[in-house]
């Protein structure tokens, strides 16, 4: 018992309580929006925890919250997707995290805004179901391509909701497939943060607090969910693209 008292770190409370309900609103709008959650806390992320430690403590809040998604969505996952997303998603989360401390993406993260904002008028408001033609196995570079930066920048799940709505999935099916390839994908950032010696303990005490959160909001947003209308949900699925889009321009910009 000494021996994890002196592991564990001295972590102002009030932040603690300020990630754990951050974790809560933050999912419950992911949860009803299909995801951007986790990327509107970046700039709180590093306001609070700096820099440095944002993505690392992001994602594992985010991947502590992902089981009860999981249980939740669990009958509306489609695996073919993710046969063809989480192999190369894990390989990409490596060398991601391999990069961390060597690469500034700036410009690339202002180039992937604007794709987001752009996505407004790809879906034309939410009442375009499809923007483009998007094939399965389109899923197998775009894993490997997303968890690379995901994995450097911390959040960048709303680039994804285009091509799974391209793919045909709405609401839950969304949802559901979109976790479980996240879920796969932070098993492999977890690891390599961890081997690359990311994550102080002081980092897993705020990712355990965040996922906390996280875990209740996805519980209260399910119940927003089931009472919403595809066409609403793909209308916050879009709006939530673009807001996220406007916050990585802007955070980056100039360069």
């Amino acid at each position: 018992m000494g021996a994890l008292l002196e592991w564990l770190p001295e972590i102002d409370f009030l932040i603690l309580v300020a990630l754990f309900f951050a974790g809560v609103l933050a999912f419950i709008l992911s949860t009803i929006s299909g995801g951007g959650g986790a990327l509107v806390l970046v700039p709180f992320l590093n306001w609070f925890i700096g820099v440095s430690s944002t993505a690392p403590v992001l994602n594992l809040g985010t991947f502590l919250g992902r089981p009860a998604r999981l249980i939740i969505f669990w009958n509306h996952i489609h695996w073919r997707l993710c046969l063809f997303y989480a192999p190369a998603a894990i390989t990409g989360a490596w060398i991601g995290s391999w990069l961390f401390k060597q690469a500034n993406l700036s410009f690339l993260q202002i180039f992937v805004g604007i794709f987001l904002i752009s996505t407004v008028f790809q879906f034309r408001l939410g009442k375009v179901k499809r923007s483009f033609p998007f094939k399965e196995w389109y899923f197998i570079p775009l894993g490997f391509i997303v968890s690379i930066l995901g994995t450097m920048i911390g959040a960048l799940g709303p680039v994804l909701n285009p091509f799974y709505l391209n793919a045909g999935l709405d609401k839950e099916a969304l949802i559901a497939t979109k976790t479980a390839n996240s879920f796969f994908q932070g098993l492999a950032q977890i690891s390599s943060y961890t081997f690359f010696g990311l994550l102080s303990a002081e980092n897993w005490m705020l990712g355990i607090t965040l996922g906390l959160g996280a875990t209740f909001g996805t519980i209260l947003g399910k119940g927003y969910l089931k009472k919403m209308k595809s066409e609403q949900f793909r209308l916050l699925v879009i709006l939530m693209m673009v807001i996220s889009g406007v916050i990585m321009v802007v955070r980056n910009w100039p360069f």
